[in-house]
């Protein structure tokens, strides 16, 4: 029996269909989920490979790793958990054996992330500017650009200086108003702290302005985006994976099957600009040229995968 794609909260992995496709997974083969999550992908995924098998679950919350590995478990295939930022795998993965023929990192937030408001990644309900990817604990000099850096969003909204704080909204968020958004931030912070969610959502809000009734999405989206890129590195550790590829027969087999889901564009920008390069050396085969996105239907049942693209290759040895 098929194991359902839903969790018990309702939340359904984006573009499953697609990643199975082109994953093209086959029974005994080894794959690695860089981003377990709630285990909605390896679920499928381990239905495919079936009990002889091999399963490695990667998450940066330990929580969501034990989920994931409990809801698989019934499948009966091995499975081995680890709680690495994806950035790791590599390294992980030169010693183990077998190495995987498939490799998948969806690189959209957990949902369990944006449901829970003591996380504080969402300004819909009242939590703490907190942000950080694995449950409140320290993050380790590899989930950070630097050791010493500020640990969550509330940090670095305190403590930025205004250009710091523009500069970062504008690259990580893509957000057209960031010097406005970051004044009225370091204006609010000079009277109170600035604690909660929707404390920084609400001064995002008024620096838009009159803009924000035009605007599609709430105004604070990209701002929280930027904030979360910057706590985890998430940027910087996508970069890390990517930058291992071309040395991929160090810790995955031939012709292994790459996919990525990106939900912005600098996430796709760096996935595309990495892959094509791969094409271009003889290293790799593109399987979904251009990138997949959701279908209507999917995008109505399940809203999240609206930004949703899935880029695959399959990795070759260079032709010279």
């Amino acid at each position: 029996m098929l194991a359902p794609r839903m969790d018990a909260a309702g939340h359904e992995p984006v573009l499953m269909d697609e990643v199975l496709r082109t994953l093209a997974l086959q029974s005994g083969e080894s794959v690695v989920d860089c981003t377990a999550g709630r285990g909605g992908h390896a679920a499928q995924m381990a239905q495919r490979v079936g009990p002889d098998g091999h399963l490695i679950l990667v998450d940066l919350d330990p929580e969501n790793l034990h989920f994931a590995t409990e809801r698989v478990a019934p499948t009966g295939l091995r499975i081995v958990g680890w709680q690495h930022s994806f950035s790791e795998v590599p390294r992980a993965l030169r010693s183990f054996e077998p190495k995987p023929n498939a490799l998948l990192a969806d690189l959209g937030v957990a949902s369990t992330h944006l449901d829970r408001p003591e996380r504080g990644f969402s300004f819909r309900e009242e939590g703490p500017l907190d942000m950080r990817l694995a449950a409140g604990e320290s993050l380790s000099p590899t989930t950070r650009a630097d050791p010493g850096d500020p640990a969550t969003a509330g940090d670095l909204v305190a403590v930025l200086p205004e250009r710091e704080l523009a500069d970062l909204i504008k690259t990580w968020g893509e957000d057209p108003f960031a010097r406005r958004i970051a004044r009225a931030i370091v204006e609010a912070r000079e009277v109170e702290p600035i604690r909660t969610t929707t404390a920084l959502a609400e001064i995002v809000r008024r620096a838009y302005g009159a803009r924000a009734r035009d605007s599609r999405m709430h105004p604070a989206t990209r701002t929280f985006m930027a904030l979360r890129i910057a706590v985890n590195d998430e940027l910087g550790a996508l970069e890390r994976l990517l930058d291992a590829l071309p040395r991929a027969s160090d810790w995955l087999a031939p012709e292994a099957r790459v996919a990525m889901i990106s939900f912005h564009s600098l996430e796709d920008r760096l996935i595309k600009r990495a892959f094509a390069g791969l094409v271009r050396s003889g290293r790799a085969v593109d399987l979904a040229r251009g990138g997949l996105v959701a279908s209507e239907e999917e995008a109505q049942r399940n809203p999240r995968a609206r930004s949703a693209r899935l880029r695959v290759v399959q990795l070759t040895e260079p032709t010279s």
